[in-house]
């Protein structure tokens, strides 16, 4: 099928709007993590007694799922991308409860509830429907002078990070109040409110770092590694050195075979002991083109919603793969959290999908783009995106 510009058809319209090069750099993310998958998950898959592929066909199903979901996702226009994220995030609030209340305990947590076969982490879909739905309400408040759209956010925040401390899951609630504190910033909100979430912020890390006893053995282990056990951490920056530059090749590595997350929270560690700093180098800088770009097709947009959109969904990529990555170098102490589109498990790459889904949508180029709802405060229509913009 021949697509023409004068074609008004869906599929039309997607294909000459969406940014054909962001796609093309998420895929190629994807295509990189299943190539990771069969470098790392056979021989975790070996070691636990399961079939040697059972994690890469698990990786190939959901990366699949996650692509469709994706292209999906990005054939929406704003208003739609607010639906889809105020049905995730009550999904993912009712889902999060039902994990506190009946999930399965694993590893003193409950951070999950069972479909059957399939295990599924709500607070991964609650992250991208929480920096959407935000950057909302903070887009709102302006708009709406008598109802303090700003307190609901707050509110709402409470409500999510309450959930994700119960469960309990301190590298989630980081990453969801480094996200609201930035869109809280960016918004212009007065400098004493941001200061006063700060200090909350602060309070919250030195309250989680006594009430948690995890986090308290975590940080001390960081701090002084006599002080416990340090093997995955120590084994991880190990697997730098002994990559080098380009790597020992591919199948040739050692640490797939002793660390029991090779093929989740410490992928990273997998890339460079096969394939190098060389290969970590381009990895970041694949991320850092899919966030960047993000960011950058939308500098000559006014819209004040999408503008928070787009910054929260852009951070939320970002501080994620910048966590996982500095976890397995040893800058920040450990926390088990993925690596977008390479680490293994479909509730994160269903989420990182869905991110990146309603990213696409938000910066593809319309004629005619608006604020959801409502024109701009003083009645004009907002100007044209992209290249009309100028």
């Amino acid at each position: 099928m021949r697509l023409a510009r004068d074609d008004r058809s869906l599929v039309s319209e997607w294909w000459f709007s969406v940014d054909r090069a962001l796609l093309i750099a998420v895929l190629a993310l994807i295509g990189v993590g299943i190539v990771l998958s069969l470098a790392a998950s056979p021989a975790v898959a070996t070691r636990k007694g399961l079939p040697t592929f059972y994690f890469v066909e698990r990786h190939l199903v959901f990366a699949m799922a996650g692509i469709v979901l994706m292209l999906l996702a990005s054939l929406l226009d704003p208003r739609g991308v607010l639906t889809l994220a105020v049905v995730l995030l009550g999904v993912g609030l009712v889902l999060m409860v039902a994990a506190v209340l009946y999930g399965p305990e694993v590893n003193g947590a409950r951070r999950w509830v069972r479909f059957g076969g399939f295990s599924l982490q709500p607070s991964e879909l609650l992250k991208p429907a929480f920096a959407v739905v935000v950057a909302w309400l903070f887009a709102e408040e302006r708009a709406r002078p008598g109802i303090s759209m700003v307190l609901i956010a707050v509110g709402l925040y409470i409500v999510a990070a309450g959930l994700l401390l119960r469960q309990p899951d301190v590298g989630q609630w980081m990453l969801l109040t480094l996200v609201f504190g930035a869109l809280f910033f960016i918004s212009g909100q007065p400098i004493a409110w941001a200061l006063a979430f700060g200090g909350v912020g602060a309070g919250g890390v030195t309250a989680d770092y006594f009430a948690f006893p995890h986090v308290r053995g975590r940080v001390a282990r960081f701090l002084d590694p006599a002080s416990g056990d340090t093997f995955q951490t120590d084994r991880a920056i190990q697997s730098f050195a002994e990559g080098g530059f380009f790597g020992r090749g591919p199948g040739e590595g050692t640490i797939k075979s002793v660390l029991p997350d090779a093929h989740t929270d410490f992928i990273f560690a997998v890339v460079a002991e096969e394939y190098g700093a060389f290969a970590c180098l381009l990895l970041i800088a694949l991320f850092a083109f899919v966030v960047g770009r993000a960011l950058m097709r939308y500098r000559h947009r006014r819209d004040p919603f999408t503008h928070l959109a787009v910054n929260g969904l852009a951070l939320l990529i970002a501080l994620q793969a910048s966590i996982n990555m500095a976890v397995n170098v040893g800058l920040v102490p450990a926390k088990g959290m993925t690596l977008p589109f390479i680490s293994a498990g479909g509730s994160s790459m269903i989420a990182a999908s869905l991110t990146v889904g309603m990213l696409l949508a938000l910066v593809r180029r319309r004629a005619d783009p608006r604020t959801i709802g409502r024109p701009r405060v003083g009645g004009s229509p907002l100007p044209p995106i992209g290249r009309n913009a100028r």
